[in-house]
């Protein structure tokens, strides 16, 4: 991509609502626009990253032991369907709408209401169990107050994915399973691995509802997070705050632990085991082998895409910028000319050229209206994971200069040799 004509524009001054560091970084490097309170637009840089987040998760989703289906299910659902489940009262921040035939509709906030009589249609026997569907689609919550960028939103992408078993035992190993896929979702994304040695994303222990003890959220430290979680200094293990005031101690049974660290935290995840809390409802049940009637039982695991992306951006950060993870970052590889010459845009286009050859997402500053200054300031902005600087210094050696975003320290590496050293460290 030539930066050229790429649609952004980056901001000097900090938005004036921005209290995040994500919310900050990602409006000034042309990341996102935000419309009004709560709602954005992701512009292309936002939209690339978007787009691989979204691409991890559906390869952990669909890849085996989770096994998920991918399905797309309507973004609008009638009154009646909620009213079935109660929530139509009880969902505070629920979008209610009015059509022209006067029937009362919901903008889905989630998704129970629509894949229990969905379900309902396929799963007859204990043969089509169990089942695994999910969907990333457009949610909408009618939040009363927004803040921080991505970390709380209107509208926001979420991938949800719904499990259908016949026994409680089936749910609770797939449970487990979801878990790790969680884990692998989170360190491809970077933040979480063996980088961190304090997380910075938890397994955390939350209240389980009607049907189980516990629930899951998966919470990421950041000091703009409104979430309070409590660390186990012992083992590890984290628990949500109202959880922690109804138990005695760290949940982790063998760890028996009270010394607890308090942290700030944005959730990036959750798992519940929904039982028959969505089934019974809409009369989703299956035939056992024996010919007898059952409630199908279910489990459902959620992740927020944009706010992902936003606690990504808070974990991996420096004073001048984002340090994006190379595998979601918008380009791999950020080309930079800071004189202007024939040959040196010669160099350069063969460059640009043989790295798309080769696959490698490469953005070319070719912008003759900036100084070096102006772009190795933009270019730590951005946060792309490799700089490659042409000058006429580096045309003298038939070299370019390398740095890497999240390291300190330039390299010389010869220009002939630039394709096959990129490729050995991505």
């Amino acid at each position: 991509m030539l930066q050229s004509k790429l649609f952004y524009k980056t901001q000097k001054q900090t938005p004036k609502d921005a209290e995040a560091i994500s919310h900050m970084l990602l409006v000034k490097a042309g990341f996102v626009d935000q419309l009004t309170a709560g709602i954005y637009s992701f512009l292309p840089l936002g939209f690339k990253v978007l787009k691989k987040i979204e691409n991890i998760i559906r390869h952990e989703i669909t890849a085996t032991p989770i096994n998920g289906q991918e399905i797309l299910m309507p973004v609008l659902s009638p009154k009646e369907n909620w009213q079935k489940t109660g929530r139509w009262e009880s969902f505070d921040a629920l979008f209610k709408l009015k059509g022209k035939n006067e029937r009362d509709y919901v903008l889905n906030p989630t998704h129970e209401e629509i894949i229990s009589p969905l379900a309902k249609k396929i799963i007859l026997s204990h043969k089509d169990l169990p089942v695994y569907l999910f969907q990333i689609q457009t949610k909408f919550r009618d939040e009363l107050r927004v803040k921080s960028g991505l970390l709380r939103t209107r509208e926001f992408l979420m991938k949800d994915l719904y499990s259908f078993h016949a026994t409680e035992n089936d749910l609770d190993n797939y449970y487990e399973k979801v878990v790790k896929a969680y884990f692998n979702i989170y360190k491809r994304c970077g933040i979480f691995g063996q980088n961190f040695k304090n997380g910075p994303t938890y397994k955390t222990w939350a209240s389980g509802g009607s049907f189980s003890e516990f629930s899951h959220e998966f919470q990421t430290i950041t000091e703009y997070g409104e979430d309070i979680i409590y660390v186990c200094k012992k083992c590890g293990s984290a628990i949500n705050k109202e959880i922690k005031e109804k138990i005695n101690g760290c949940p982790n049974k063998p760890c028996k632990s009270n010394n607890f660290e308090e942290k700030k935290a944005v959730e990036v995840g959750n798992i519940f085991k929904l039982g028959t809390k969505y089934s019974l409802p809409f009369e989703l049940k299956f035939k056992d082998k024996d010919g007898k009637e059952k409630p199908v039982i279910m489990g459902c695991y959620g992740v927020g895409l944009g706010r992902l992306m936003a606690s990504v951006v808070e974990v991996n950060h420096d004073e001048k910028g984002i340090i994006w993870p190379k595998e979601i970052a918008p380009f791999l590889v950020h080309l930079i000319t800071i004189e202007n010459s024939k040959k040196m845009e010669k160099t350069a286009q063969k460059i640009y050229n043989d790295l798309q050859k080769k696959g490698i997402e490469v953005l070319y500053d070719d912008r003759q209206d900036k100084t070096a200054g102006e772009k190795f300031a933009e270019s730590d902005l951005l946060g792309i994971p490799f700089r490659i600087v042409i000058s006429e210094k580096t045309l003298k050696q038939n070299s370019v200069e390398l740095k890497e975003r999240a390291k300190d320290g330039i390299r010389m590496v010869k220009a002939n040799q630039l394709v096959k050293f990129l490729i050995a460290n991505l």
